[in-house]
């Protein structure tokens, strides 16, 4: 019996520190480049499993070997950036649909096409009404949707631009009409729509390898709010791109089918691609980003978790909304896991962050964030 005890220990005290070990390389994920560092970048789509088991290990050891409890203490420690930028922590916070006086409302929304190829007959209406409807709701001043849809052929779809132009009052839009049908009738793409005037713009497309789709460019607005004048990006970074025989693969390792070996080898490939253009995609926002000459924000859907380099090399100093005034996780991609908040909206720190929230909302596979915005010069 002492011998088992002895040999459960050793069992536990190793797996202990094979989980703080790939933790901790989760954690330095977010500073390394996943050209050179792609196995690493994996790690963090399983940080929050990771978490979760060193957190299950300290609480194990405290009623155990207090001592061993220490290395999951440590490990959280040196790891609270990451387990911060994950998890945010203002408990009992609320949203307020009444805008303080002066604040800047911005939602953000991969709004995927406005769910109008979501079924199999063109005539159905799908959610589209439903979230525009939504949209008027918030009251915004600033809108940044990603996969953006714009018909010019009105009997089959509505015009969206016009629309939100005169049913929404947002007069003023920058378009980057990334993706267009072969007869012009449709274009895709990012889109920052303002109440304020807007007095000049840009457009930066990304290097797509290989003819991948998935990915839309940078755009950016300079926004004259009321003598102050702001610049607004968004974008969509590269998608992994899963199709449904990737989703069929992701089972297939769920269930530890025989034909799991292959299955993990298609969906690695496809996350390894994935990431080495998000990270090129990332060091050219991050450069654009820098030049601003005025205080800056910027809003959209980067395909990539908060403790990975993408988010850490957008980010810099600038503020999560969602981690100032948030709370949980904020997932906001319904597909894969309860743990992906891949859609942001970070802003410097010349503003002040009012309040923030993920709306759950079952229209498209992103759910929208919203968050109110405040400059020092506008503050009462």
């Amino acid at each position: 019996m002492a011998t088992l005890r002895k040999f459960t220990k050793r069992v536990f005290i190793i797996s202990n520190i094979i989980v703080v070990v790939l933790f901790l390389l989760a954690c330095a994920n977010a500073f390394l480049h996943p050209v050179r560092w792609w196995i690493i970048s994996l790690l963090g789509l399983v940080f929050p499993l990771l978490l979760l088991f060193v957190f299950l290990f300290f609480i194990f050891w405290l009623f155990s070997k207090k001592r061993w409890a220490l290395l999951s203490l440590f490990a959280m420690i040196i790891g609270w950036k990451n387990i911060h930028t994950f998890l945010a922590f203002n408990i009992g916070s609320s949203f307020k649909e009444e805008k303080q006086a002066n604040a800047l409302r911005v939602l953000t929304w991969n709004v995927r096409r406005w769910d109008e190829f979501s079924g199999l007959k063109k005539e159905t209406s799908f959610h589209r009404a439903k979230m525009l409807e939504f949209v008027e709701q918030q009251n915004a001043d600033l809108l940044c949707f990603q996969e953006f849809f714009e018909s010019h052929n009105p009997k089959e779809y509505a015009e969206n631009i016009l629309y939100i132009q005169q049913q929404l009052h947002f007069p003023y839009y920058h378009f980057s009409q990334d993706y267009r049908r072969y007869d012009g009738m449709y274009e895709t793409g990012v889109v920052i729509f303002s109440k304020y005037p807007i007095v000049s713009t840009q457009k930066i497309k990304y290097d797509i390898r290989d003819n991948m789709r998935g990915t839309e460019s940078l755009i950016a607005a300079d926004i004259n709010m009321n003598g102050d004048t702001i610049r607004v990006f968004t974008t969509h970074l590269q998608s992994v791109l899963f199709r449904s025989k990737d989703f069929r693969d992701l089972e297939t390792i769920k269930n530890v089918d025989d034909s799991v070996l292959q299955a993990s080898k298609s969906i690695v490939k496809k996350l390894r691609h994935a990431y080495s253009l998000r990270s090129g995609q990332a060091d050219l926002v991050r450069g654009q980003l820098d030049k601003s000459p005025y205080p800056s924000i910027i809003c959209g859907d980067f395909n990539d978790v908060p403790n990975s380099y993408t988010y850490f090399h957008i980010r810099g100093n600038k503020q999560d909304a969602f981690i100032k005034k948030g709370f949980g996780i904020g997932r906001t991609y319904v597909n894969l896991s309860p743990t992906l908040r891949i859609d942001y909206i970070l802003a410097d720190p010349e503003f002040s962050v009012l309040q923030c929230k993920r709306f759950n909302l079952p229209y498209s596979d992103h759910h929208p964030v919203v968050a109110d915005l405040q400059l020092p010069s506008k503050a009462q």
